[in-house]
């Protein structure tokens, strides 16, 4: 992708190629023209001479050596510690003589799991088992809907005792006692939409009506 600064594009590269290659303008003339220097015009028309129109796309700044490049041998022996002694980065690093930074890098690129997300005896990955288990993941929305009822004491304008302190939140107490809110949710498994709403009771009839509502919620979403 170009730079946002970049002052051509690959078309305006190909227009400066072409003009130089093709057109037999001056390297300076196309360089005034397209308003960038000398060094980039002459670029530019090298790589159409070299590559045609495929050469005017952006090239990866990743360089062609690195001499400092951590060696395939230490990668395996890296990468034999993880899975033969199943020890960390950083006691990996320390064994090795090398930054656990480097290390991490390691185990990323051969996306080695992580130690959490394996059979302790085995090593066998038991992530995807766990998060079944944890997590309620079914494949497509509607096939399974929780429901859940969260009873909330009602807090009276102005604050409670937390506020005002207990004599004067006592007055709460008895035929003005506030009661308490209940909160009903739906929450569809696979997409996580879900619909809530504030009810003075949980009694058969209210859990009823509220789920007629929040199926029709859930219809009218595309999520049943």
């Amino acid at each position: 992708m170009p730079h946002a600064n970049a002052p051509l594009s690959p078309t305006g590269r190909l227009r400066l190629a072409r003009c130089v290659v093709e057109d037999g303008w001056p390297l300076r003339r196309a360089a005034e023209r397209f308003s960038v220097s000398v060094t980039t015009a002459r670029r530019w028309a090298e790589r159409y001479r070299a590559q045609g129109r495929a050469g005017m796309v952006e090239r990866s700044s990743r360089p062609a050596t690195c001499p400092h490049r951590t060696s395939r041998h230490r990668e395996r022996r890296v990468v034999g510690l993880r899975v033969k002694r199943r020890w960390g980065p950083a006691r990996i690093a320390y064994h090795l003589g090398m930054p656990p930074s480097t290390v991490h890098k390691i185990l990323t690129r051969y996306q080695c799991l992580r130690l959490s997300w394996t059979d302790p005896a085995t090593g066998a990955p038991v992530r995807a088992q766990r998060r079944k288990v944890r997590h309620y993941e079914h494949e497509a929305p509607g096939d399974l809907v929780h429901v859940d009822i969260k009873k909330l004491g009602r807090i009276p304008d102005g604050g409670g005792h937390k506020v005002h302190g207990r004599q004067r939140g006592k007055r709460n107490s008895g035929a003005t006692r506030p009661g308490y809110w209940h909160i009903h949710n739906a929450v569809d498994d696979h997409s996580r939409l879900a619909y809530s709403e504030l009810l003075p009771d949980e009694r058969q009839e209210t859990a009823s009506a509220f789920w007629a509502r929040a199926n029709a919620y859930f219809a009218a979403a595309g999520s049943l």
